[in-house]
């Protein structure tokens, strides 16, 4: 199994970026964006259909949680020829949470259903490129309370386990709010256990894709 594929990371794009070229006087802008749900794909596509509102097509193609839902257009070009390219791009680059979107201004010459599948996958890559691909890892987050004197303790053991530090609120005990790679999830919390004697059990508040 890759390390696209294991579910413990998520590789996506790393920021919203934009690319243009010209293919027999067509012009070709990629726009690709990372996107946690599908509303948000769905809106990022909207929103450049009308920024672009001017041009022949605006093929898109959006990839979430692997291949677990995945949708492409290719908005009037012909079938095949556009949004499965586009999504394709995504699938070998081995980038999932993420939507490309290429607008095409038609330069007036033809370029056939093979010269459309290269423009429009040159197109993507390009946009995919100038975003950046990162890999996240998938975290645990916990919320523990505890004393003072245990909270001192436990700032000099969590770094060994690479812990990231949310949050930290001080009244009566200190609530600490801190998140760890999920596979060191269990022995941070023997480790917790014994450092406490067993009288601190954090609570376990969910999972989020992070990195270091």
């Amino acid at each position: 199994m890759s390390r696209q594929e294991d579910e413990r990371f998520c590789t996506t794009l790393g920021q919203e970026a934009s690319a243009e070229f010209e293919e027999k006087k067509s012009v070709f802008i990629g726009h690709a964006k990372p996107v946690r749900t599908e509303e948000e794909a769905l809106a990022f596509i909207k929103a450049k259909k009308a920024e672009y509102a001017d041009a022949r097509h605006n093929v898109w193609a959006y990839r979430l949680r692997g291949d677990i839902l995945v949708r492409c257009s290719d908005d009037g070009e012909p079938q095949g020829s556009a949004g499965l390219p586009v999504l394709e791009v995504l699938r070998k680059s081995g980038v999932s949470d993420a939507a490309v979107v290429v607008t095409r201004y038609f330069g007036g010459i033809l370029l056939g259903a093979g010269g459309l599948v290269r423009a429009y996958s040159h197109a993507a890559r390009l946009a995919v490129d100038n975003a950046g691909i990162v890999t996240y890892e998938r975290y645990t987050e916990f919320c523990l309370r505890c004393s003072y004197s245990d909270y001192q303790r436990y700032l000099a053991e969590l770094p060994k386990f690479g812990a990231l530090i949310d949050d930290t609120q001080f009244s009566d005990c200190v609530r600490l709010r801190f998140a760890v790679k999920t596979a060191l999830g269990e022995p941070v919390l023997t480790r917790i256990r014994e450092i406490s004697g067993g009288r601190d059990v954090p609570e376990t508040l969910g999972e989020r894709y992070d990195c270091r």
